[in-house]
C-alpha cells in the first residue's frame, strides 16, 4: 500500500505532497511541530501532544490551522489511510505562504501538513544493553522550549553522535551543564536513587514522555530533582536515561565513553521502562 499524506486539507500519495516554495516553514524555519507515537492504532499521549502545540503556535503567533477537534479527526484518518498500527505520526504548522520578507503580514493562512510511518520505538535489544552518548556544546537559540522546526543544531549533534558510534549526544550549556540531547530529554538517578533531570523552562523543551515519566515515577515512589547536572555528575552516577516519543525509557550506558554505573542498564532505569510500556499497553 502507498503512503499517503495530509497536506492543507487535501490527502494526496506521499510523492505527490508537497508546499509552495514561498511558504515561510521552508525559508524561515517559520513553524513548530510534534511527532506523536502510534501504538496499537492509537496515539499515545495525544492530548499532552497537542497542548504542547497550542502553547509552540502561541508563543510564535500562529494560529491553528483548524479546530482541535477537526485536527484530532484529521489524525485518525489519516493513521488509518495508511493502515499503521505502530509508529509515528509527523505533524507540521507553519505561519504560511507570502512573499519573502522576514517580517510577516498579518492574516496568513497557517500551512499544515503531516505524514505516517510505520515502525517501532528504540528496540528491546537496545534497551538491553543500553545506549552511548557523547556530549556537546548547546549551541542553540534560548527558546529551545518552542518545538520549532529549526533544528541545525540539532542535526549537526546527532550526526557528531553517529560518527561516534553513539545513540545520542547530550548538549551542554556555557556552565557546563546538561541541557538535554538532541532529540531526548535527559536523566540520571543519584546513589541515593533519586530521579534528576533538567526543570522545565526556555532551555529544554518540555518532553511529553518527559512529563508522562515524571508523573509515572511520582506514583511508583521515587523521589525526583528538576534541576540540572554537570557532565562530571552525571558520569559518577550509578545509572542515567534519556526519554523520548519514539525512544520511551532508554537506558545509557557510556558518557563520551566513560560508564556510566557497571556499563550496564541499572534496575531502577528498567524498571521504569517496564512500567511505562505497561502503562502504554493499558491505554
Amino acid at each position: 500500500m502507498s503512503r499517503i499524506a495530509y497536506v492543507n486539507g487535501l490527502f494526496l500519495p506521499f510523492d505527490q505532497a508537497a508546499v509552495h516554495i514561498e511558504d515561510r516553514g521552508y525559508q524561515f524555519a517559520d513553524g513548530v511541530y510534534e511527532v506523536m507515537a502510534i501504538s496499537q492504532g492509537r496515539i499515545l499521549d495525544e492530548q499532552g501532544h497537542l497542548d504542547r502545540l497550542d502553547r509552540s503556535l502561541a508563543e510564535l503567533s500562529i494560529a491553528w490551522p483548524m479546530s482541535r477537534v477537526a485536527l484530532v479527526l484529521v489524525i485518525d484518518r489519516l493513521v488509518r489511510r495508511n493502515r499503521v498500527a505502530n509508529g509515528i505520526v509527523y505533524l507540521q504548522v507553519t505561519r504560511g505562504v507570502s512573499r519573502r520578507d522576514h517580517a510577516f503580514p498579518a492574516g496568513l493562512r497557517p500551512s499544515l501538513v503531516m505524514t505516517v510511518r510505520a515502525g517501532r520505538p528504540a528496540s528491546a535489544s537496545l534497551a538491553e544493553v543500553g545506549a552511548r552518548v557523547i556530549t556537546i556544546p548547546d549551541i542553540r537559540w534560548r527558546r529551545c522550549d518552542i518545538k520549532s522546526v529549526a533544528l541545525l543544531p540539532n542535526v549537526l549533534g546527532k550526526q557528531a553522535a553517529r560518527l561516534a558510534g553513539a545513540y545520542e549526544a547530550w548538549m551542554v550549556d556555557e556552565n557546563g551543564l546538561v541541557t538535554e540531547g538532541t532529540s531526548t530529554n535527559a536523566w540520571i538517578v543519584t546513589a541515593a536513587g533519586r530521579l534528576v533531570t533538567h526543570q522545565a523552562g526556555h532551555a529544554i523543551l518540555n518532553g511529553v514522555t518527559r512529563m508522562s515519566i515524571l508523573t509515572l515515577a511520582h506514583s511508583l515512589g521515587m523521589e525526583v530533582d528538576e534541576r540540572p547536572f554537570g557532565v562530571a555528575e552525571a558520569k559518577a552516577a550509578p545509572e542515567a536515561f534519556l526519554t523520548s516519543t519514539t525512544s520511551y525509557v532508554l537506558p545509557v550506558v557510556s558518557i563520551d565513553g566513560d560508564p556510566v554505573g557497571d556499563g550496564k542498564p541499572g534496575p531502577l532505569t528498567l524498571r521504569l521502562r517496564h512500567a511505562y510500556i505497561q502503562r502504554m499497553a493499558r491505554r
